[in-house]
């Protein structure tokens, strides 16, 4: 399993590598969590080289990528043989594509089973965020793979760039798994009584101010919002300690993205 490597002293003499703060971390769990696909780079059995392919992704309740691949595919063969790979999020947006923030993840790959007891919850994540995916997702031959964070690089634009660890980016809460157990109902309840809430939301928390816009995924951290092809993540401001906070959480966040509207 590779290991994160310290900068060289080089670079941390010129500063290259910034001081991981508090903005740089809520950066790359946003860029991560709310990413609709990425560029996932894996090893070719044939002669070792890199290969790079696109793929939808979606996470699962602790924060971890998932994706959904079919067993005849070029990738999914790959990383039966070397599951190390990686995955580079972020939209390139106008201008300048270096100009905007991007996080690349090594990560190791391993399938999720039929049988496993997370099963279920990442298939309705990865649905409720892909609902074309629904045509397919029970074939015979497609699989989840979960991407497990090992380090990450994050480079937030000119002169901003960081290292992170696999804990800076995955979810640590004893909620996650309660949480994941009602998401599907509590998502229900928020796309159908408080539509309103949600348009809030994305016209406060994300510069949205069009669109019809639903929920489609909650954990401990936050929630994604998506209209169309729009996806956008929303973090807490800290991560829930417990599920029963969620009601409240979501309250707040409604009277204070209409305050700001």
């Amino acid at each position: 399993m590779p290991q994160e490597k310290s900068p060289p002293a080089e670079a941390s003499r010129t500063g290259v590598i910034r001081e991981t703060d508090a903005e740089a971390l809520s950066l790359a769990r946003r860029l991560l969590r709310g990413a609709p696909y990425g560029a996932l780079g894996v090893i070719e059995p044939e002669n070792g080289y890199p290969s790079v392919s696109r793929a939808l992704i979606a996470t699962d309740p602790c924060g971890a990528p998932v994706i959904l691949v079919s067993q005849l595919s070029g990738h999914t063969n790959a990383l039966k043989a070397d599951p190390r790979a990686s995955l580079l999020v972020g939209e390139p947006g106008k201008g300048d594509p270096l100009a905007h923030p991007r996080l690349t993840v090594q990560c190791r790959a391993g399938t999720i089973p039929p049988d496993a007891p997370d099963y279920g919850a990442i298939r309705k994540r990865f649905l409720a965020r892909h609902p074309k995916a629904e045509l397919y997702v029970d074939f015979p031959d497609f699989r989840f793979i979960r991407l497990s964070p090992l380090a990450a690089s994050l480079n937030g634009g000119f002169g901003r760039a960081y290292r992170l660890t696999a804990d800076d980016l995955l979810i640590d809460s004893p909620a996650s798994r309660e949480l994941a157990q009602m998401e599907g109902d509590a998502i229900a309840h928020m796309n159908g009584e408080h539509g309103d809430a949600i348009a809030a939301y994305a016209k406060a928390f994300a510069g949205e101010a069009s669109g019809s816009w639903h929920m489609t995924g909650i954990d401990a951290c936050g929630f994604e919002i998506a209209s169309g092809d729009r996806l956008h993540r929303v973090e807490f401001d800290a991560p829930l300690a417990s599920a029963g906070q969620l009601r409240g959480i979501l309250v707040a966040m409604a009277k204070r993205a209409r305050a700001i509207n």
